[in-house]
């Protein structure tokens, strides 16, 4: 079959890889156009551009999906199928339309649950213990189209969103393959998802970081682990912007208010919560690099009965 590609973070690269060394043909790819990123705005290819690159597939970076240009280039494709993963656009009838065999999308959850932009990082969020991948067939709706195949993936305990994002990603590679082999054999059984059944993940934001601190231990450090490593879990200590990469429920608090710190040792330090003690492991304060609770303590006082703050003290 011709398969045209799409797709743009990291997530996506297993898959084109899983399709590259298919007995498909990839004619052609789309991703994202490229962008300033960083201090000095450098401008950067999405990772599926550079395995394009080199593997000398051509490549478009529409900066409208319906500007007629690039929907008249990606007919002379002439796809059979398209294949979408992490694309980070939505695709509009024009194009869910144009390949003969469908669009066909893998998906980090186990839809229904967790339909949208952010699915791995809110199954970390909401304490799930398993997540997965799942092939299906687009359709205009948010990640509402008919299911091919599913696979479950566990959730480690100490997963953040960073070590389980590739593990998944080699699984959607692998089901991707699968998937399509199935569909020229004429065996997949395609599923309609239940709608009651399903569950939300928008795309997170940086002020989505932000600890509550009258959330229970385990809801914090259940997020601390989903918005690792973006946009990061943070807090403010006397003031400063507070990154925390790895915390640890620990025991339950004596009355103390939510945000307090109740108890300093030599590698670590204790907060209360709504519920129990969060133990803060690893942190990254303003203008500093990433460090053990250990290594800040070597060189810095922190107080029992500091509260940490919500927001900046010079905003409230």
């Amino acid at each position: 079959m011709r398969i045209v590609f799409m797709g743009t973070p990291d997530f996506a690269v297993p898959s084109l890889e899983a399709l590259l060394k298919s007995d498909d043909e990839v004619v052609g790819v789309v991703t994202q156009p490229d962008r300033p990123k960083g201090r000095g705005q450098e401008v950067v290819f999405s990772p599926v551009k550079v395995v394009c690159q080199r593997e000398g597939i051509p490549v478009l970076q529409p900066l409208k999906m319906k500007d007629p240009g690039f929907l008249d280039a990606l007919r002379q494709w002439a796809p059979d199928v398209i294949a979408v993963t992490a694309f980070g656009r939505i695709l509009p009838p024009a194009i869910l339309t144009l390949p003969p065999r469908g669009c066909i999308n893998v998906h980090g959850s186990l839809l229904p649950k967790y339909r949208g932009a952010g699915p791995v990082q809110w199954a970390i969020i909401r304490g799930e213990r398993e997540t997965g991948i799942t092939t299906m067939f687009m359709a205009e709706g948010m990640d509402t189209g008919d299911m091919l195949l599913r696979e479950t993936v566990e959730i480690r305990p100490d997963d953040t969103a960073g070590t389980l994002a590739p593990r998944l990603a080699d699984v959607g590679g692998r089901l991707l393959v699968e998937t399509l082999r199935r569909l020229k054999a004429g065996t997949l059984a395609p599923e309609r998802q239940d709608d009651a059944q399903a569950t939300m993940a928008p795309l997170l934001k940086k002020e989505d970081g932000l600890i509550d601190w009258t959330l229970t231990a385990t809801e914090i450090a259940n997020r601390v682990r989903g918005l690792s490593p973006w946009p990061g879990a943070f807090t403010y200590v006397n003031g400063e912007r507070w990154v925390l990469w790895r915390v640890a429920v620990g025991p339950e608090a004596s009355g103390a208010a939510p945000g307090t710190v109740t108890r300093v040792s030599k590698d670590r330090v204790e907060v209360a919560t709504g519920g129990g003690t969060i133990q803060l492991i690893e942190i990254q304060p303003s203008n500093s690099r990433r460090m053990t609770m250990a290594q800040y303590l070597a060189g810095h006082r922190l107080a029992e009965g500091l509260k940490l703050q919500a927001m900046p003290s010079s905003l409230g």
